[in-house]
């Protein structure tokens, strides 16, 4: 199985980085893995227009990225997910793209294009943060599908 990450967000050292890379050797047991950072000059430039050119830039950043994987988008007004329910969208898929929006969030239409749109929770976490809860999130849901004990 393979499992992108794509966000926009800036290529920067952060002191998640030895979590994230933690986490990403326990998911490779499972899945390879691939995190992808976007922050293009048009984002950077829409920044400073408005939050629709912002979600507009975010849409063009994207774009490449959607095709026939099943594309999943983390969204406060998705749904709620618990980890068992998060499992089986991992379940019997080949290939699964993760996109965490920019400051702004999504346009209505990106949204449109995604599989599946879930939320990490009721409270705003940064990207960076969010990155992470994912990262364990997909590691937990491998661990429930394998019978793994990581989970209890």
């Amino acid at each position: 199985m393979k499992i992108d990450i794509i966000s926009i967000a800036k290529k920067e050292k952060t002191i998640y980085d030895p979590m994230y890379k933690e986490l990403s050797k326990m998911i490779s047991r499972f899945a390879k893995l691939e995190d992808i950072e976007l922050f293009p000059k048009e984002v950077a430039k829409s920044h400073t227009i408005s939050p629709e050119a912002s979600k507009l830039a975010y849409t063009k950043a994207f774009k490449p990225y959607l095709g026939s994987d099943f594309c999943i988008s983390l969204h406060p007004d998705g749904k709620l997910v618990d980890s068992f329910e998060f499992s089986k969208l991992l379940n019997d898929k080949m290939s699964v793209k993760f996109f965490i929006g920019g400051a702004y969030g999504f346009e209505e239409s990106f949204l449109k294009k995604s599989d599946a749109i879930i939320s990490l929770g009721n409270i705003t976490m940064s990207h960076k943060i969010a990155k992470a809860v994912l990262l364990e999130q997909i590691y937990r849901g491998f661990s429930i599908l394998s019978n793994h004990p990581y989970h209890k």
